[in-house]
């Protein structure tokens, strides 16, 4: 079972910056696909960016330009820069590691840390 844990949530306000992160327990988190998803109130979660074991990434539109996802395998950590956040960005944000590995499929999340932006 691996185990993500979040940090660095918080209150900003726009145009600011914070950096998440996240911290797997175990090294199979170095060879799944990881990400970051949010979810805001009444709205359904959605996919921010996300970032393969050898570093290819993919970003929602809303994003692009803004947030950098990168990883660091031997810390099986990854991380998600967050710059000239919007009041729109207020969710909370997941960590996820999910794919198939040896006919077997993975999909954890984390407990999920608030990011709030202040107009």
């Amino acid at each position: 079972q691996v185990q993500l844990v979040e940090s660095g949530g918080g209150l900003v306000q726009a145009g600011g910056s914070l950096r998440l992160s996240c911290a797997a327990s175990e090294s199979i988190f170095s060879i799944l696909p990881s990400g970051w998803h949010r979810q805001a109130p009444g709205k359904p979660r959605e996919m921010v960016a996300v970032i393969t074991s050898g570093g290819s990434t993919n970003y929602a539109d809303s994003v692009k330009g803004r947030f950098t996802i990168s990883r660091d395998n031997t810390k099986n950590t990854v991380h998600l820069q967050m710059n000239s956040l919007k009041p729109e960005d207020t969710a909370v944000y997941y960590c996820n590691v999910r794919g198939t590995l040896g006919g077997t499929y993975y999909n954890y999340w984390g407990q999920g840390t608030q990011v709030t932006v202040s107009s």
